[in-house]
């Protein structure tokens, strides 16, 4: 946030997964709380924000997600009163599993209707899909919009934000664009940074490593 020094005005759209990965996650939660009282904010859920708002709304641990950093957000909370934790429930029930805004679509993971994003029969695709990313990949950029090898699920956006699959997977520390796909996520919960685009000018703000913020705790997420 200091390296983008916003203006009051500024709208932030979150792609998803805001806990897991190291030890502050419910700190960062209330760090978006707060946000959202001084900027216009989106926050888009993600997997992981799935597993743990079962576990706020329910005591249901997903055994996958304790070994993916669940411990570690579960352990976040071990101060955090009855209240607290019942109006962190409330934030992530909120949260939209898609946003739409001028022909932009902003998911977590990706969708595979090819009728669009609000067409899509389970909500957990969106915060799970892969292969609209892997699609995106593999097409061959002359490929023209209005051809008919021209995939029907990227023509209902002018551009596609994504966060789920991490760019450093594909040894790239910035994010990057496929097509009209752009994918924001580059392994901040692992050895990566914190990424952040102008989605007018495509400049890109990034925080150091974050695991250089955590140096006790590698080998333990």
């Amino acid at each position: 946030m200091e390296r983008i020094n916003p203006n009051d005005d500024d709208t932030f759209i979150f792609l998803g997964d805001y806990v897991d990965g190291w030890s502050e996650s419910a700190q960062v939660i209330d760090y978006l709380i707060d946000m959202n009282t001084h900027y216009r904010c989106v926050f888009i859920k993600g997997n992981h924000d799935v597993w743990c708002e079962d576990w706020l709304h329910r005591s249901k641990i997903n055994e996958i997600w304790k070994a993916h950093g669940g411990e570690g957000t579960m352990r976040s909370y071990a101060n955090f009163s009855y209240s607290q934790k019942a109006k962190h429930l409330e934030f992530f029930e909120r949260m939209r599993f898609f946003y739409v805004e001028k022909s932009k679509l902003f998911v977590h993971a990706g969708f595979t209707s090819m009728h669009g994003v609000a067409n899509e029969e389970h909500n957990l695709t969106l915060c799970w899909d892969r292969t609209l990313w892997e699609m995106a990949l593999a097409m061959d950029n002359r490929i023209e919009k209005n051809s008919n090898l021209y995939p029907k699920r990227l023509k209902h956006y002018e551009e596609i934000y994504i966060g789920h699959t991490p760019t450093t997977m594909l040894g790239h520390e910035s994010p990057m664009n496929a097509i009209n796909v752009w994918n924001i996520d580059t392994g901040a919960a692992f050895l990566g940074k914190l990424s952040a685009i102008d989605i007018d000018s495509k400049a890109v703000f990034q925080s150091d490593a974050v695991y250089l913020l955590y140096p006790d705790e590698i080998g333990r997420n």
